[in-house]
């Protein structure tokens, strides 16, 4: 399946905004996660994988059968920092733009990108 940096940014901003100390999110849920759903079970739960193995995520506990789905614990240091600097539209959308332009989707190339772009944004309010 082919990474789609939406995907895993929505599934990072509904991690950011359900868990807690003590709760999780659960996917899927009996809850609709409104960030979520456009996309498909399957693509979900393969972004959250990748989010897990980029060190996004703290701990994912996976299910399988009757019920089959996860429990995701918290977002990392990592995520947490992913997310404050993709967080609103505009550097996501300015993240994305330079990530086209340089022909890499990947997570990494994300991560520096969005951190290039909050510097950026840094320097030119000093």
């Amino acid at each position: 399946m082919k990474l789609n940096p939406d995907c895993i940014r929505n599934i990072l901003l509904t991690v950011e905004n359900t868990t807690g100390y003590g709760s999780y999110m659960r996917y899927p849920s009996n809850t609709e996660y409104e960030l979520l759903k456009s996309f498909s079970y399957e693509e979900v739960m393969y972004h959250i994988k990748q989010a897990e193995l980029s060190g996004f995520t703290s701990k994912v506990s996976y299910f399988l059968g009757i019920g089959e789905g996860c429990l995701i614990q918290d977002l990392s240091p990592k995520g947490h920092e992913f997310v404050a600097n993709i967080r609103l539209d505009n550097n996501w959308n300015k993240t994305k733009e330079i990530a086209k332009s340089v022909g890499s989707y990947s997570l990494d190339a994300l991560t520096k990108i969005a951190t290039g772009v909050i510097t950026n944004l840094i320097n030119s309010s000093i």
